[in-house]
């Protein structure tokens, strides 16, 4: 769809098309400083696309242009998904969110403190979800796991549940890749299906996710955007990097998955619609409000000022986390690889932004910081 076509449902939406308009230049600019090889970017409001642009190159030297239906590796975007097939398994009456993991895994009886005692109570799946079990990042002997894929879920899910919990489970919170593999793996155990397949049947198919997998299929190769990385004087440079996962056996719930700005669009879209994505229900309303709610109360919790976190959301607290003009309750994820998508219920609007190229400022990356702020600045009504 044309740029002036979807300006023109901005104006629908409640959004004025002349600050909306001033978008697609601030990204074209954060290409030509070198920020970036290319974004895509979609904002959505009331339900429908204010704005969906494309910029820079997927393939810069190749020459190659940046396009709306450029494939993304999300990485830690991926939580909220995974969190959200376990809400799933919720509404299915399989599982608690109050249940211990070990319930599920058994492999995680008996698990310990790093000091070598007994923790007070055994972890829970909400734990896993809000990173409050203890659990760390990764696991000795798999610290390459990530990049090599050569273990399947079922074995690398045995080797974390013979971790040390670096804290007593619901203490603190710790930002856990191996607490959000686990849940992938009670996934596959709850559902007694691969935890790709899952997805793929309840999730994925039913939102028309139709360039979304953990393991992404020679004809949609091309669509891939190449990552980039930056040196010590600032210059971008080809990351040298696997872009399709050849043979992977790992999926990765933390952090696997490849996917579009719509297809993340269809996912935001129901999730703010209270589970539901055109007639159809994803996710009971309940299993919403929960995922979406703060659960972790004061402690200091995500990567940004002002946030809690919710079953797998980062979710905005206090006025400390409106610095991007997002209101108070509304919540979102970002990825290692500089993309972020946020959901803002008071204001019934959706984004999403992608590119990639590694860095060390995750949530706080400038592009999200003006892109959030210059698409809340539209809102007219």
């Amino acid at each position: 769809m044309r740029a002036w076509m979807l300006l023109a449902f901005a104006a629908g939406n409640g959004m004025d098309p002349e600050v909306l308009g001033r978008i697609p230049a601030r990204i074209q600019r954060f290409v030509d400083d070198g920020e970036t090889a290319g974004l895509v970017v979609l904002i959505q409001r009331n339900g429908a696309p204010a704005l969906h642009e494309a910029r820079g190159w997927r393939d810069r030297e190749a020459r190659t242009p940046m396009t709306k239906d450029s494939i993304f590796q999300i990485v830690s975007m991926t939580k909220p998904v995974t969190g959200a097939a376990i809400l799933m398994l919720a509404d299915d009456g399989l599982i608690g969110l109050g249940d211990p993991v070990e319930k599920h895994l058994p492999e995680f009886r008996g698990i310990r403190l790093a000091s070598g005692a007994a923790p007070s109570r055994p972890p829970t799946i909400r734990d896993l979800l809000t990173h409050t079990s203890g659990l760390g990042g990764s696991a000795p002997g798999l610290a390459d796991l990530f990049e090599k894929r050569d273990r399947t879920l079922a074995e690398a899910v045995l080797v974390y549940s013979q971790q040390r919990l670096a804290f007593e489970p619901g203490s603190r919170w710790g930002y856990s890749n191996l607490g959000i593999a686990s849940l992938g793996r009670i996934v596959e155990v709850a559902s007694g299906m691969p935890f790709e397949r899952f997805l793929a049947e309840r999730l994925f198919q039913p939102l028309g996710m139709k360039d979304t997998f953990f393991y992404p299929p020679e004809d949609k190769h091309a669509l891939i955007a190449a990552m980039y990385r930056r040196d010590a004087s600032g210059k971008l440079h080809r990351a040298e990097f696997d872009l399709y996962r050849r043979g992977a056996k790992y999926p990765a719930p933390e952090g696997g998955l490849y996917s579009t700005a719509a297809d993340l669009g269809a996912f935001y879209q129901a999730m703010l619609d209270g589970g539901i994505y055109r007639g159809r229900r994803i996710l009971s309303k309940a299993a919403v409000e929960t995922m979406t709610s703060n659960h972790t109360g004061d402690l200091k919790a995500g990567f940004a000022p002002g946030f809690g976190y919710g079953l797998s959301w980062g979710v905005i607290r206090n006025n400390d986390g409106i610095f991007r003009m997002n209101a108070k309750g509304s919540y979102g994820h970002g990825g290692a690889w500089r993309t972020y998508g946020w959901i803002d219920p008071a204001r019934r609007m959706t984004g999403v932004i992608l590119q990639q190229r590694m860095s060390g400022d995750g949530d706080m990356a400038a592009e999200f910081n003006a892109i959030m702020s210059m698409a809340a600045a539209a809102i007219r009504d």
